[in-house]
């Protein structure tokens, strides 16, 4: 007997999504950064855990939108949350409700789906304060399980996967059980290289930036050959990214590399460039060809 369901992952930026996804699925399939609003659209997980399979959707952090883009993945929150079997709302180890919780949790009261509360980074606090944590929100909503976890250290996802069992329904898996992600190469290419640039880059510079894959070909030596473009808004900016000589460029490429050829497990030829379209965030022809569109 097979069994699958379909978890939606939601909570404010920053609180440890991508990663606690990472961690599940055993695979690095959903960028992580320090910065606010890395992911930009929906990711999905695939955990085939004995004989249930978890669809684990990743949304973008809940923020208020300043352009196109940030509507747009608002709009995928709308979208997605709450189309599943059970929602994982993240929070941080605070014993207060902030404003991106309390309007997802009206949501989530809205919606009358299961949803399981997950304490994160509980790894940084002294666990006593967990019961203050838990006493605050279980004043806003009756969750269906309270799970603290570390995502970063990969503690109590066993604890977690085991309430998430219980919303999973008898029926076939969804996908092959040895599939960890539906999404394709060369968006997978693409969002490792924009990771790195948000590593390397700092202030607005990454967050104003798309990354295409032109040139994605599998060599009969098992070389992966790639090219790429890095789309910026600003002129000054295309200078920063590719600094003087080009390191800033060939740091990127290097990082990202390494990354890919983790997840391929193949040597890698990857070869960058750099061309400005101003504003493209609030433009839809932009956004479409980058393939933000709307559900």
């Amino acid at each position: 007997m097979t069994k699958s369901a379909v978890i939606s992952v939601c909570g404010r930026a920053n609180v440890g999504k991508s990663t606690l996804i990472n961690r599940l699925v055993g695979e690095k399939i959903s960028i992580v950064s320090d910065k606010p609003q890395t992911t930009r659209t929906r990711i999905t997980g695939v955990v085939t855990h004995g004989d249930t399979q978890f669809v684990l959707l990743d949304t973008p952090g809940f923020h208020k939108p300043k352009n196109k883009l940030g509507s747009y993945m608002m709009q995928i929150i709308s979208n997605t949350v709450f189309d599943a079997d059970c929602i994982l709302l993240l929070v941080e180890p605070v014993a207060s409700v902030g404003q991106p919780e309390q309007e997802l949790i009206e949501r989530i009261d809205t919606s009358g789906l299961p949803c399981i509360l997950v304490i994160n980074k509980i790894d940084t606090v002294d666990k006593r304060k967990l019961l203050e944590v838990i006493d605050v929100y279980s004043k806003r909503h009756e969750f269906d399980a309270v799970v603290p976890v570390s995502a970063e250290k990969s503690d109590g996802l066993d604890v977690l996967l085991a309430e998430m069992e219980r919303f999973a329904a008898e029926g076939p898996h969804f996908f092959p059980d040895d599939m960890i992600t539906d999404q394709p190469e060369r968006q997978i290419c693409a969002e490792i290289i924009r990771e790195k640039m948000l590593l390397c880059l700092e202030h607005e510079i990454p967050h104003g930036t798309a990354v295409e894959i032109n040139r994605f070909t599998e060599g009969e030596n098992g070389l992966l050959d790639l090219e790429a473009t890095v789309y910026c808004e600003k002129a000054s900016h295309k200078g920063i990214i590719i600094g003087k000589n080009g390191t800033m460029l060939k740091k990127i490429g290097s990082l990202a590399r390494e990354d890919i050829e983790d997840f391929f497990g193949c040597k890698v030829m990857l070869r960058t460039w750099v061309k400005v379209k101003e504003n493209w965030r609030n433009s839809d022809i932009m956004l479409n060809n980058f393939g933000f569109k709307d559900s």
